[in-house]
């Protein structure tokens, strides 16, 4: 991760392919594109790679969180519970449909602890949204038992997992829907894009429609096309589909370097006593897209990266201090900072998510440290950063 580290000659090819076509849009123009799709390629591609019975492409990765909540009816009003530890994506594809963030605490596994799940339901929870940080998975079994015993969807945001496994299922195909990016920085890049999955008929037939102003795409007239409900402009290009055509044929050859990486670093940190990594559910295997490990506390966990700045180590970080990834900064969503007004309800919950502590999220995220894994390193590249990574950490216990 991430994927532009690989760019070759079948990205080029499909890209070329799109501009000599010169059909950039998705939808449409049948007669000028001569039978060239490469947003339909890439679905089709998806649905093998993912295991799923249903996919559709969107815009980017916070669009298809936005679009999965829609079209399985969350709205205005209702509770979508996520976790303290993700990217600022996942509560503002919530606020876009009028519904609520409810923020509970993680675990262990740095995702979701189904305990602080089951004791954050009300009757106006509508979802539970997990989010596959860091290329690994929450603890899914449980949370899915959760979701199951109240009634509740199981939205999947994978955005960093592609690749994923648990219980020998695609990170992504567990929940009711699950949501990708394929971002500059992800491990298969569009530039800008993402996807919904599904075996749900329809749930995917309202993302279709939903992510293009409501068209129903029926016949090849788009022109005619009726409107069943209103939707919005969540689409992907075909120049951002080419890409990720090209991509997401070459994911085993990704996966297969970020395990090499990963595994390097991991063998030369485990020698250490103090050093813990992060838990893998039973069943699970990571995309290896990151490195996360813990240290014995916020302290030694600070020392240690401000060691690997001082050696050269680059892309590590401790999400304590980092406003992006984790609760503790979010101010802008704690003080309801919004261009538009927002609706009482949402207002009085983040007036009390301001008032919250998350002491067992602190407990985890303060001792973590994650790494990316990238693809461009050597191996001698990587024995190298282990063994910089190794001093830094013992020099700081």
């Amino acid at each position: 991760m991430p994927g532009f580290e690989r760019f070759g000659d079948l990205e080029r090819k499909e890209l070329q392919d799109v501009m000599d076509n010169g059909v950039l849009m998705r939808y449409g123009f049948d007669g000028m594109r001569n039978g060239h799709w490469k947003a339909k390629a890439l679905e089709n591609e998806l649905k093998n790679v993912l295991e799923s019975d249903y996919v559709q492409l969107v815009s980017n990765g916070t669009s298809a969180v936005s679009v999965a909540l829609a079209s399985a009816g969350v709205g205005a009003g209702d509770e979508v519970i996520m976790p303290t530890f993700t990217f600022v994506a996942s509560f503002e594809a919530i606020l876009l449909l009028g519904a609520i963030p409810i923020l509970v605490d993680i675990d262990d596994t740095l995702g979701l602890d189904a305990k602080a799940v089951e004791a954050a339901i009300t009757p106006k929870t509508k979802a539970v949204m997990v989010v596959q940080m860091c290329g690994s998975m929450a603890n899914m079994k449980t949370l899915s038992q959760v979701c199951n015993k109240h009634n509740l969807l199981l939205v999947e945001d994978a955005c960093q997992a592609i690749g994923g496994r648990y219980d020998n299922k695609p990170l992504g195909s567990i929940g009711d829907l699950g949501c990708f990016s394929f971002d500059f920085v992800k491990t298969v890049t569009c530039g800008e894009g993402g996807a919904v999955i599904t075996n749900n008929k329809q749930y995917y037939t309202n993302a279709d429609h939903f992510s293009d102003h409501g068209h129903d795409h029926e016949g090849n007239d788009r022109g005619a096309e009726t409107h069943p409900f209103l939707g919005y402009n969540f689409r992907i290009s075909e120049l951002h589909a080419a890409v990720g055509l090209a991509q997401i044929k070459r994911l085993p050859e990704f996966l297969e370097v970020q395990k090499k990486n990963y595994t390097i670093l991991r063998e030369a940190l485990s020698k250490i006593p103090e050093v813990t990594f992060r838990t893998v559910p039973e069943g699970g295997q990571e995309s290896y897209a990151f490195l996360n490990f813990f240290l014995p506390d916020l302290d030694t966990a600070r020392k240690t990266i401000n060691g690997f700045k001082e050696s050269g180590v680059d892309v590590c970080w401790n999400y304590f201090d980092n406003n992006w990834h984790y609760v503790r900064k979010w101010n802008h969503l704690k003080e309801a900072k919004s261009l538009f007004p927002l609706s009482k309800e949402i207002k009085d919950a983040l007036s009390l998510l301001s008032k919250k502590s998350f002491d067992q999220s602190d407990h985890f995220i303060g001792r973590n440290i994650s790494c990316l894994i990238k693809m461009s390193w050597t191996e001698d590249e990587v024995k190298k950063r282990a063994k910089l990574m190794v001093e830094a950490v013992k020099k700081v216990l």
